[in-house]
């Protein structure tokens, strides 16, 4: 069950393309406290309204007629989440991390063109990432499928460093498979191929992805950002 937290937005570690929409929601809603969900509890979606994410990662997920799960996408920090902006049933959101989220009645979102405006580039985000996912969806090879999920993963949420890209994001075999439409045990198989390529490590239970063996796969690896 959640509690209302004490954690403010300043609190929070954004980054500089995060932060001019903090810095909005700072000015809206300097009163109010975020709602903590910690990693793995469900999170309670309304119709009337609609969640900012303002630390962590959600999931989102449906259910297939045979009982089995889809992971439709990841929502990060400053980006929205609700019921109002799915036609997808059942939809439900989970805490991939711990995760704090400002909740807005839509009334008041639609009440302000400055709020409005925030949360359309965040929104524009989510719609760039699920085309991204379905454009994945139709590879051919269940290994590229599983390469590329990996890139789009370091490009939204990779942290640079020297050797490479790592992902903080810890998604386990069974999540990645039901991304991509696959079982768990050729996730983990294909996980042991790309280690062995050299590309893909393992540091501290989380991965990454190397630029000196991913530059001829992606462009993200040889840019620099």
């Amino acid at each position: 069950m959640s509690v209302q937290s004490t954690v403010r937005f300043g609190s929070l570690p954004q980054t500089s393309s995060q932060q001019p929409f903090v810095n909005l929601l700072e000015q809206l809603y300097c009163d109010r406290t975020l709602t903590p969900y910690s990693t793995g509890r469900t999170i309670p979606l309304k119709t009337d309204r609609l969640l900012i994410v303002c630390r962590g990662v959600v999931q989102l997920f449906t259910i297939q007629q045979d009982g089995s799960e889809t992971l439709l996408g990841l929502a990060g920090p400053s980006m929205p989440i609700g019921l109002c902006l799915t036609t997808v049933d059942p939809y439900w959101a989970t805490a991939l991390t711990d995760v704090d989220v400002l909740p807005l009645d839509i009334a008041e979102v639609e009440a302000s063109p400055a709020l409005m405006a925030g949360i359309f580039r965040h929104l524009s985000l989510r719609l760039q990432q699920a085309e991204a996912w379905l454009a994945l969806a139709g590879k051919r090879l269940v290994a590229d499928r599983l390469k590329h999920l990996l890139i789009l993963l370091a490009r939204d949420f990779g942290q640079v460093e020297p050797s490479g890209i790592r992902i903080p994001v810890r998604l386990t075999h069974h999540q990645l498979a039901t991304a991509i439409g696959t079982t768990r045990v050729t996730v983990t198989r294909l996980l042991k191929d790309f280690k062995a390529e050299g590309w893909l490590v393992i540091d501290q239970r989380q991965m990454m992805l190397r630029r000196d063996g991913m530059r001829a796969v992606s462009p993200l690896m040889g840019t620099g950002q």
